[in-house]
């Protein structure tokens, strides 16, 4: 039997399904195991590594070719599982992490690593037995860790949510927190896309109320926020790394809300100038530009007005 096949039966031994427990997962457990072919289970190790350490492991040492476009396919459908599950630990040497960093890795857990090792024994099925019975206690303490790092946020209004550490989140609290408190008094929070869980809050009677219809799975801005003074939606990009309102964007939102009742303002917000700056050839007329790091101030991309929509609606 080859270690392949081993690692399959160890897998399915951990409780994964046929979709968690297929060639491409037994790979992925080899390759964090940093086992080969001619290695002993009992070699079995659990360094932290990237995907891109992983899928390099699995095309030289086991001779596997994998296309540079599958490593979404391995992060997403083998990783987080193994993740989800407690087989591994995402960035234990910084759970804060963002999630789009190049720094984020894997590696077994330490229990996991004992029942591996183990495989061929006697001792196999009394460990994965012993190892299944602790398995909720020991996910619940690294969710627990992950939920020590969630960023507070308090939605105008009084309602606490926590965002995910990773990705744009502390932009889209101080987008929440500093943005809606100088420029949208009294506002209503629709939305908010976390970086984590790809949607935190999401009022759908109040959005179908203004004439918008929308799901999750459309383009939706990072941040919606709606203003009843003055019947304003404001649709809020949260671009620290990318993705700020250009004319392409523009016309996306202009679309996506078409039959909105209420006046659409475009917010493109910055973590700072010096981030800004790179994006500002790019940045779409008719849309106001917004830096963290100044957060009592605004640029307007317009010549004819201030903050406010524009077009019929305005």
């Amino acid at each position: 039997m080859t270690r392949l096949s081993e690692a399959r039966q160890i897998l399915k031994a951990f409780g994964f399904d046929a979709a968690r427990s297929n060639e491409r997962s037994a790979r992925t457990l080899l390759a964090l195991a940093r086992l080969t072919e001619a290695s002993s289970w009992a070699d079995a190790a659990n360094p932290r590594l990237g995907v891109r350490a992983i899928l390099d492991w699995i095309r030289e040492e086991l001779g596997f070719p994998i296309a540079e476009n599958t490593r979404e396919t391995y992060r997403r459908q083998t990783l987080h599982q193994f993740r989800d599950a407690g087989l591994v630990i995402l960035n234990e040497d910084d759970p804060s992490r963002a999630t789009n960093s190049s720094l984020n890795n894997y590696k077994l857990t330490d229990a996991a690593v004992v029942v591996i090792r183990s495989f061929g024994t006697q001792a196999f099925d009394r460990l994965v037995a012993d190892y299944l019975t602790a398995a909720p206690g020991l996910l619940s303490i690294y969710r627990a860790e992950r939920d020590l790092i969630r960023i507070p946020i308090t939605l105008p209004g009084g309602v606490e949510l926590t965002l995910g550490a990773g990705g744009q989140n502390v932009l889209i609290k101080q987008m929440i927190d500093d943005f809606c408190a100088y420029f949208v008094p009294g506002g209503e929070v629709l939305y908010i896309g976390d970086a984590d869980s790809k949607l935190m809050h999401f009022d759908q009677e109040k959005l179908a109320a203004l004439g918008i219809v929308v799901d999750t799975h459309g383009k939706l801005p990072d941040l919606v926020v709606y203003q009843p003074e003055t019947n304003w939606l404001f649709l809020m990009e949260a671009a620290s790394s990318h993705g700020p309102v250009d004319a392409k964007r523009h016309r996306e939102l202009n679309i996506l809300f078409a039959g909105s009742t209420a006046g659409l303002v475009f917010v493109s917000c910055f973590p700072d100038r010096a981030v800004m700056r790179k994006f500002l050839a790019d940045l779409a007329w008719e849309t106001e530009a917004w830096c963290a790091s100044d957060p009592t101030h605004m640029i307007h991309l317009n010549g004819d007005k201030f903050l406010g929509p524009h077009g019929a609606a305005g």
